[in-house]
C-alpha cells in the first residue's frame, strides 16, 4: 500500500486468489482512512488518490513467473527459517542481477536467509512497523555482506515510501525488538513472581513510562504465539542470556490456544 501510494508498481503475491482478494479490499479500506484524514476537505482528490494507488498494485499467485520484472523483492511470509530460505533459493534462480531481496522479518538473522541465495551483496533487512501506513519507523538492516550502494538504496526506498528509516547490524531482533521482547517479558515474570497484578502492570508502564499500551495489552496484540517464537528462537542461539528465558505462564497459554486478540483471549478476554 506504502509503495504503491508513493508511486512504485507493485505486485503482490500470495498463495490464493481468495487470500488476494482479501488483501486488496483490506488495502482498499486502509486508503479510504488514510484519505479521510489526507483530503478531509477534498473528496474529489481523495478518490483520485484511491484509484491511482490501486492501479499500482497487481496481484499473482506465482511468485516466480513476476519476479524476472521487479527492481526489489519484500518478503513477509512466515516466520520460518526454511520456508523462507526455500522461496528465496528459488526466487534467485529467476531474479534479475540487479534485483535487491529484502526480508521483512522481525528475529530471524537476514544473514542466514542471505545465504540461501547467491546475491548475498544484494540481500538487507527491511524491518517494517505494523500497522505500516501509519508507523513511520522502518529498520534497515545490513549484514556483513551488503555492498554499500544495497544499503543506500533501501534507505533512499525508505524514504520514498514517506517513512523514517534507521539502519542496525545483523543483531537478533535489531534495535526495537531486542528492547522490547526482553521487556515484555520481564513484565511476564513479574506477574509469574506475583509482585505485581498485570492490569496494575499495564497502568504502571502507560502513566508511569507514557506507553500507549501496557506490556500485556501489547503481547495481546502482538500475538502470544509470535512472542513464544522469538524468545525461544533467541534462547536457542544464546541460552545462558537470562533475558531469553522462556516464561512457563506464557507456554502455558500458547500451548491453551490462548494466543491473544486474534483468538479472543490471552492475558485478557476480548468480544
Amino acid at each position: 500500500q506504502v509503495a504503491a501510494a508513493a508511486g512504485h508498481t507493485v505486485v503482490l503475491v500470495d498463495q490464493s486468489d481468495e487470500i488476494l482478494k482479501k488483501s486488496t479490499k483490506g488495502i482498499e479500506e486502509s486508503l479510504k482512512r488514510v484519505t479521510k484524514k489526507k483530503f478531509a476537505d477534498k473528496p474529489e482528490a481523495g478518490a483520485e488518490f484511491i484509484d491511482k494507488t490501486l492501479k499500482n498494485i497487481t496481484t499473482s499467485t506465482d511468485a516466480v513467473a513476476v519476479v524476472h520484472s521487479t527492481d526489489l523483492v519484500i518478503e513477509a511470509i512466515v516466520e520460518n527459517q526454511q520456508i523462507k530460505n526455500e522461496l528465496f533459493k528459488r526466487l534467485d534462480k529467476f531474479a534479475p542481477e540487479h534485483t535487491i531481496f529484502a526480508s521483512n522479518t522481525s528475529s530471524l538473522q537476514i544473514t542466514q536467509l542471505a545465504n540461501s541465495t547467491t546475491r548475498q551483496d544484494r540481500f538487507a533487512g527491511l524491518h517494517f512497523f505494523n500497522p505500516v501506513p501509519m508507523m513511520k519507523l522502518v529498520e534497515v538492516i545490513k549484514t556483513p555482506m551488503t555492498s554499500q550502494k544495497t544499503f543506500e538504496s533501501l534507505m533512499d526506498f525508505s524514504k520514498a515510501v514517506g517513512k523514517s528509516p534507521v539502519s542496525c547490524k545483523d543483531t537478533p531482533g535489531f534495535i526495537v525488538n531486542r528492547l522490547l521482547v526482553p521487556y515484555m517479558m520481564e513484565a511476564v515474570r513479574l506477574f509469574e513472581r506475583g509482585d505485581a497484578s498485570k492490569e496494575d502492570i499495564d497502568v504502571a508502564m502507560k502513566l508511569g513510562a507514557g506507553y500507549p499500551m501496557g506490556p500485556f495489552e501489547l503481547l495481546d496484540y502482538v500475538g502470544l504465539d509470535t512472542t513464544k517464537y522469538i524468545i525461544d528462537g533467541w534462547h536457542s542461539l544464546e541460552p545462558n542470556n537470562p533475558l531469553f528465558t522462556p516464561s512457563p505462564l506464557l507456554n502455558k497459554l500458547v500451548e491453551e490456544k490462548k494466543l491473544g486478540r486474534k483468538t479472543g483471549e490471552g492475558f485478557y478476554k476480548y468480544k
